[in-house]
């Protein structure tokens, strides 16, 4: 399975730098393909080199202004012209979607997978990795937002919120049969 996962190019808290790594093991030891926006700084580094040390594929989409940031390495690195080009390629070679933690990039990531599958678009499976609670106030509000008529489909259509890496990958794989 090929999984994009939106994140962070920051240098974060171990709280979040370990389960990253541990999701990253999981993904390569399962044969999986990362398919992400191919920094090599920060949490995009930590998963990368995990996933890559653990047996499995990087496919990497930067973008132009970043293109100095891209991993040398990787299995396949494609540098898009600006932002909406990167959102398209990444979601294109991706067969599933999880969002880990992350600033208003992965935000802007995160919240155009989940219209284009509100509007049917895609059928690709999402799902919010929420670790250390970082997206409870998201869920909140997507709740809310589901309670008082502004989805049109179930949230649970759109989003599975997993709290720890291993429901994340066992969610993906139910979803494709392959568990």
């Amino acid at each position: 399975m090929k999984i994009c996962v939106f994140l962070s190019a920051a240098d974060l808290d171990e709280c979040y730098t370990r389960p990253a790594r541990e999701f990253a093991e999981l993904l390569g030891k399962g044969g999986h393909t990362l398919v992400w926006g191919g920094s090599d700084v920060g949490l995009m580094k930590v998963v990368a080199d995990g996933v890559q040390a653990a047996g499995g594929r990087l496919v990497g989409v930067s973008v132009d202004f970043l293109a100095a940031k891209a991993r040398a390495g990787a299995d396949e690195m494609v540098i898009a012209g600006d932002l909406a080009e990167r959102k398209k390629l990444l979601l294109e070679k991706a067969d599933a979607v999880v969002v880990m933690v992350g600033g208003t990039g992965t935000l802007d990531e995160a919240t155009e997978i989940l219209e284009l599958k509100k509007h049917g678009h895609t059928d690709k499976p999402v799902v919010l990795l929420n670790t250390a609670g970082f997206y409870d106030g998201l869920k909140t509000q997507f709740q809310r937002m589901e309670d008082e008529g502004f989805l049109p489909v179930p949230l649970t259509d759109l989003v599975f919120f997993a709290e720890e890496p291993v429901g994340a990958l066992a969610y993906l794989e139910e979803s494709f049969g392959t568990r």
